[in-house]
């Protein structure tokens, strides 16, 4: 699904960055970091429009944020190329030597209990060691 449909779908206005951020996760296919969309930007790319671009797509659930660590926020696309949404409960894969953050779409989080009156809404699973480069297994 193109990022004019998505942004259609969801009832948000088309706009360049947002048209950016959606092309740059989608060409990636895997989480990007701001300098990362940055980048795909280019000259279109202002500081303070990017932040309400992400804070939209947010809220609206077409991206998510995955926080690695303090130092490490990436981005990632909800939909599929096929229009599909993607399975949200899954965790995710921290390299701690070259920074990459995976999504682990085949493992899933769990449910937690909470104590009574808690409504749990989310939960993130941040799994921290090295990838498959990095460690030098199975590249």
């Amino acid at each position: 699904m193109n990022a004019t449909t998505l942004l259609h779908r969801h009832k948000l206005k088309k706009t360049p960055v947002r048209l950016g951020i959606i092309n740059a996760l989608q060409q990636s296919g895997t989480p990007l970091a701001e300098g990362d969309i940055r980048k795909a930007l280019g000259d279109i790319y202002d500081r303070v429009t990017f932040y309400r671009s992400i804070q939209t797509l947010l809220l609206s659930g077409i991206v998510h944020r995955i926080v690695a660590d303090n130092t490490t926020i990436r981005y990632a696309l909800k939909y599929n190329t096929d229009g599909n949404k993607r399975k949200t409960d899954h965790a995710h894969f921290f390299c701690r030597r070259c920074n990459t953050v995976v999504c682990l779409n085949e493992v899933s989080t769990r449910k937690y209990k909470v104590p009574e009156g808690f409504i749990a809404e989310q939960c993130e699973v941040i799994i921290k060691g090295l990838c498959n480069k990095c460690s030098g297994i199975n590249e």
